[in-house]
């Protein structure tokens, strides 16, 4: 008689993947929020074209660039074209709609509609924006939402005053 050798018990050979599943749905669903949450924001920057068209003693990018200049305590100055000889004089003006808001689409109108006679249609006016170092965060945030609201496409933020400017700041 020939012993009977014991067998050990077959396990099933099947795994269990549930778990593993869950866990990488979770990992794919975490990566694609943290991707998403850490895109930068940044406002859209256009900045101006190089042509030239005299029209006149002004030259079209003078008509085109209006200046503000942002002081403290909400102290707000703009004009229109070079400031030795501006094609509207500096004033000072309040934020908001009856503020630089008004100023901003009156100007972008007038530009648009005087680019669109010269053939170049869609070329609103270039603000350049000049906050002192006096001027608060708020301040450029406010004017950087006039900016979203006129529908001004093309505007620079620029540190740098000019010594008449810095004069016409503190004197307004």
């Amino acid at each position: 008689m020939i012993p009977n050798k014991i067998r050990s018990k077959k396990l099933s050979t099947k795994v269990d993947l549930t778990a593993m599943v869950s866990v990488s749905f979770l990992l794919i669903i975490f990566f694609m929020v943290t991707i998403e949450l850490s895109k930068p924001k940044a406002v859209d920057l256009s900045l101006p074209d190089n042509d030239y068209h005299w029209t006149g003693t002004n030259c079209y990018r003078e008509n085109r660039s209006m200046t503000i200049l942002m002081g403290e305590n909400n102290k707000l100055v703009s004009y229109m074209g070079i400031l030795e000889a501006p094609m509207v004089s500096p004033r000072e003006m309040n934020y908001g709609k009856s503020g630089i808001r008004q100023e901003l689409l009156k100007r972008n109108k007038n530009m648009l509609e005087y680019s669109a006679q010269l053939g170049k249609y869609g070329r609103g006016i270039t603000v350049i924006i000049k906050p002192s170092k006096k001027c608060n965060y708020k301040n450029l945030v406010d004017i950087l939402d006039e900016m979203a609201i006129a529908k001004i496409d093309t505007y620079a933020i620029v540190n740098e005053f000019s010594p008449a400017e810095s004069k016409l700041l503190a004197s307004k």
